[in-house]
């Protein structure tokens, strides 16, 4: 049994548009395929079969993603935070060995650096994630052990809190690719 990729792409981007006018996700690069396609992509290169998770009616986000190589999963519950939309692709997938998750708006992020991480969940209890100079980055991998625990998070925060003070195997990477997001229109130049 292999690890489940999972996409978080159900966010409502706030900071790139407090206006809700433009879709962050769906900005296109300079290949012509938006940041969505390219999160989306790398991690269905590295786990086949991934799944991403998004608000429902997010049709081009859909569209997208499954272009990309994505199963999607349409979650209501997602409307209410990334910590919603997580626990929603874990109770989807509870029978992986683990999970690997990534987040949509980080198209820099490379395959090999996705795989690595999945490599590292050698255990059930084991926590793994990309850093960059020592800072911890994405994606973060989860052994089986943790399934409880990320099918309980609500709310916005993700699985942060489900990481304080827990050892975690930081797999440095050679570059910025793992800490590198879109949160505001500059982030894209």
């Amino acid at each position: 049994m292999a690890a489940q990729g999972i996409l978080l792409a159900a966010g409502y981007g706030r900071r790139f548009d407090p206006g809700g006018q433009r879709d962050k996700l769906l900005v296109l690069m300079a290949d012509g395929r938006p940041v969505l396609w390219h999160s989306a992509r790398a991690l269905a290169q590295a786990l086949p079969q991934c799944l991403a998770v998004i608000r429902p009616g997010q049709r081009e986000r859909a569209r997208w993603l499954a272009e990309a190589g994505c199963r999607v999963l349409e979650s209501a519950a997602a409307e209410a935070g990334m910590g919603c939309a997580l626990a929603a692709a874990v109770a989807a997938s509870e029978d992986a060995a683990g999970w690997v998750v990534a987040l949509g708006d980080m198209p820099w992020l490379e395959t090999a650096a996705i795989e690595a991480v999945a490599a590292a969940l050698e255990s059930p209890c084991a926590l793994a994630a990309a850093g960059y100079q020592g800072q911890r980055g994405h994606p973060v991998g989860f052994g089986r052990g943790w399934g409880g625990g990320l099918m309980a998070l609500d709310g916005e925060r993700g699985a942060r809190e489900l990481l304080l003070g827990q050892a975690l195997r930081l797999i440095d990477w050679c570059d910025d690719s793992v800490l590198r997001d879109v949160d505001r229109p500059c982030d894209l130049g």
